[in-house]
């Protein structure tokens, strides 16, 4: 049987998922062809890749050397010849490529948050009109995309689950000591410095249930959070007899990433780790302490009210968080600056997609001027 070699572009190679993406399409060179790359500013590594995947086309602020095409992410994502187009690009620099991506009826192997967490209807509105689908990255949304497979009913509730980061247990006096170095020390997944630090704040929990929302048209009310620190179910979906479906697997990024690029084949990857059940004694769950870690309720409050609160939301948390990186603020302060940023904002109900992004950079400068030195204008 002839197999048709999937074209792929990934966009953030260099960072982590972009990483792992590029090890999966290596171990399927007959299966995957990359036909394009894009980075920021790692271009020493973005070198290497492109010697190796000899893509046609290549985005970076400073190219490498190489014979191809230099394209915007957003040429790249609707190009005509790119069967998938992995989204990876770390923030709010993954909107305009997953909309322009949306618009010209990819599939699209979602794994920045922020786009959907920002732009949601008009992404998938989008999606919905030229036909593109998008099969999410995040292993939480792969795992409630794979329970709804075949099923005929509709769901009544997501539970998605959080390994509760490095500080599960810590009260908020023990949190305000918490340096950098230890958030960034995350005990189960392999991640950039960005998104584990929103997991050891919970923020990116808050970020997930907004994408839930919009991903499966799930309200807000059936979609919750649930703490599980060996992180080995990765999201649970209950339906109207009371069912539970659950997915399982070892903490593995490549996992999802592999599924969302073979989907709806399952192939074999002898890289890919697989669960001990001799060594697994138990499952652990708790709810999550939104005392010590408001950021969870601050996204969900921000995905509630909708307009441009999300963007706020995002820009925000994306400033605090590099606040935080260089020592200006400490970690409880990152959720206090973004709530600051919430209450100061003042929404646009049908934003547009300049709206969204002039709401995200608005927030972004307001937490920077509310740190110590900032400057008010």
């Amino acid at each position: 049987m002839v197999r048709s070699v999937k074209r792929l572009v990934v966009l953030g190679s260099t960072g982590s998922i972009g990483r792992q993406t590029l090890e999966v399409i290596a171990s399927f060179p007959d299966r995957f062809q990359v036909i394009g790359l894009a980075a920021g500013e790692n271009a020493t590594l973005l070198a290497k890749q492109v010697a190796q995947f000899g893509p046609r086309f290549v985005c970076c602020r400073k190219l490498p050397p190489g014979d191809y095409q230099a394209l915007s992410l957003e040429e790249m994502a609707a190009h005509p010849e790119a069967d998938i187009v992995v989204i990876a690009t770390p923030g709010r620099s993954g909107l305009g490529p997953t909309l322009a991506a949306a618009e010209a009826g990819k599939r699209i192997a979602l794994a920045n948050k922020e786009s959907l967490v920002m732009a949601g209807e008009i992404i998938t509105t989008a999606a919905e009109k030229s036909g593109a689908s998008i099969i999410p990255v995040d292993s939480e949304h792969s795992a409630i995309w794979q329970c709804l497979e075949g099923e005929r009913s509709a769901p009544q509730r997501f539970i998605l689950t959080a390994s509760g980061g490095p500080f599960r247990g810590y009260t908020p006096s023990r949190l305000a000591g918490v340096t950098p170095q230890q958030a960034l020390a995350h005990p189960s997944w392999r991640m950039g410095r960005k998104v584990t630090i929103d997991s050891a704040t919970l923020m990116n929990k808050g970020l997930e249930v907004i994408e839930a929302h919009w991903l499966f048209n799930m309200a807000y009310d059936n979609i919750s959070v649930l703490i599980h620190p060996q992180s080995i179910i990765h999201s649970l979906v209950e339906f109207a007899d009371g069912a539970v479906k659950a997915q399982l697997s070892h903490p593995d990024m490549r996992l999802p990433i592999q599924y969302a690029l073979a989907y709806p084949e399952r192939l074999a990857n002898a890289a890919l780790p697989l669960l001990n059940w001799d060594e697994l004694t138990h499952l652990d769950f708790e709810p999550p302490d939104l005392a010590a870690f408001p950021c969870l309720k601050l996204a969900v409050q921000a995905g509630r009210k909708g307009g441009t609160y999300p963007a706020v939301l995002s820009g925000a948390g994306e400033a605090a968080v590099e606040l935080f990186l260089t020592g200006r603020i400490g970690f409880t302060d990152i959720a206090a600056t973004v709530a600051g940023a919430l209450e100061e904002h003042e929404s646009s109900s049908q934003p547009t997609i300049a709206e969204i992004t002039a709401a995200e950079a608005w927030a972004r400068q307001q937490v920077l001027q509310m740190a110590p030195g900032g400057s008010r204008c």
